[in-house]
């Protein structure tokens, strides 16, 4: 094998070793054409040449990395090669713990591109964007250097400052941001309620619990009263395990395809099915998602929304519809491989195309007209009071007042939460002309069969 070329053979000797091995490699199934004979001798001659005559010394091992890292880097954005210490911070991220700056990032022409901030981080407080693309660490350019590098240099103890060179598109010039590492505890589900009725749930990454703290939250929100509507919150959700994401989109469905996957080898083919019974119980949903909504969110999204069983609302999503795979090739080295696409139980793939919302609401900031200063039919002297005796209130001015402040600070939220209002006011109309209809005796049914 390549990889075991002795490290302390003069140049030359090690240099022949490396030619001779790959001879005998390829010698073997050369009959079957398996592996391309004249390309890997090339690839044993550029090694000598680069051992032998680049200016400086680069030991074996350094060199055969640079080789792995950029065979990997020419087939997706996705697929590295894991060290020990980047299979461990693989680990730790999608356990919900690790010391950095709180980025999901991918490579994208050489260059360490943002897919999403993580709610609550150094990264997200200082305003960083999805599409973002980091040029330079600490003043050092990044253009060449692999994901594991950039990410290995964002990575650093607590307290820790680094300063990041950022271009973002549709300005003109790059700009600074310098972050302070902190831990990164991602509280992977949170929910509150929005108004009484109508509960939000959001999911800021997919880690191995999340479908279970999904369950709870929704069990919190059920139990407190019934639940007209919910918002689930995709929105710069990077995504993370596969599973989890089955598990969240189960929780909404009674049974049926969550997602497939099909790949190049066998096992890479699988069906994910949601189990029976639906937890939410049939409450309307509306899904937040945007650009940054990549992967498992992109899942549970178009799971949802193949089933019709939710709205989706939005902007399109990130697009990464490819599976990846940790292929461990020692106690301390991995590779994670891209081997299989996915696709949602219609049949989509979302690679490179994402998932369109059903209603398209950018996110904007929106200011209310001031109406409560008009002049009223009540603020006239002389008014005939309401035949019925009722009154505004304190009640209607806070709904007011909280309608308003949701519309400043988040546009896209304020629509879901009245897209779930105008369904559960048709439900109620529905349900009750349903109650109102005259019921139908026997003989009548008889006389009109």
């Amino acid at each position: 094998m390549i990889c075991h070329t002795p490290l302390k053979k003069p140049l030359a000797t090690a240099a022949l070793a490396l030619a001779l091995s790959v001879s005998a490699a390829v010698s073997a199934v050369e009959e079957k054409g398996e592996l391309p004979l004249e390309e890997l001798r090339t690839f044993a001659d550029v090694f000598n040449q680069i051992r032998i005559g680049y200016v400086e010394e680069i030991d074996d091992s350094t060199l055969l990395k640079y080789a792995i890292e950029g065979m990997l880097m020419g087939l997706d954005p996705h697929s590295v090669y894991l060290t020990k210490d980047a299979f461990d911070d693989l680990q730790s991220t999608t356990s919900g713990e690790f010391s950095g700056l709180g980025l999901e990032v991918g490579m994208e022409d050489g260059f360490v591109t943002v897919i999403s901030p993580i709610d609550g981080t150094p990264a997200a407080k200082a305003g960083l964007q999805t599409g973002d693309v980091i040029l330079k660490l600490d003043n050092v350019s990044i253009k060449g250097q692999s994901l594991n590098e950039a990410i290995e240099k964002m990575r650093g103890e607590k307290g820790s400052e680094i300063e990041l060179l950022i271009g973002r598109p549709g300005e003109s010039q790059p700009f600074s941001v310098t972050l302070v590492r902190d831990i990164v505890r991602m509280a992977s589900v949170r929910e509150r309620w929005l108004e009484p009725g109508y509960g939000y749930i959001r999911i800021a990454q997919f880690q191995k619990r999340t479908g279970e703290d999904v369950d709870n939250a929704l069990t919190k929100l059920l139990e407190k009263e019934e639940l007209k509507g919910l918002v689930l919150d995709l929105r710069n959700n990077p995504g993370g395990v596969l599973r989890a994401s089955v598990d969240v989109a189960g929780l909404f469905l009674d049974g049926g395809t969550v997602v497939y996957t099909e790949g190049r080898l066998e096992n890479s083919e699988m069906n994910y099915q949601a189990s029976a019974g639906d937890a939410s119980d049939g409450t309307p949903v509306v899904v937040l998602i945007n650009g940054g909504s990549a992967s498992a969110s992109e899942i549970v999204a178009g799971a949802l929304q193949d089933h019709g069983r939710a709205v989706l609302m939005g902007t399109k999503s990130f697009g990464k519809g490819s599976v990846q795979t940790v292929l461990p090739l020692s106690d301390s080295r991995a590779v994670k491989l891209t081997t299989a696409l996915y696709f949602t139980p219609n049949g989509r793939s979302i690679q490179a195309l994402g998932i369109a919302p059903d209603i398209l609401v950018e996110r904007a900031k929106v200011t209310a007209y001031n109406t409560a200063s008009r002049v009223k039919e009540a603020d006239l002297a002389g008014h005939l009071e309401n035949a019925g005796g009722e009154t505004t209130g304190a009640k209607s001015d806070n709904a007011r007042e909280n309608a308003s402040t949701l519309l400043s600070t988040d546009n896209q939220l304020y629509e879901a939460l009245t897209l779930l209002k105008g369904l559960n006011i048709l439900g109620a109309y529905k349900s009750r002309e349903a109650a109102q209809a005259p019921v139908q005796s026997e003989e009548e049914e008889a006389a009109e069969g």
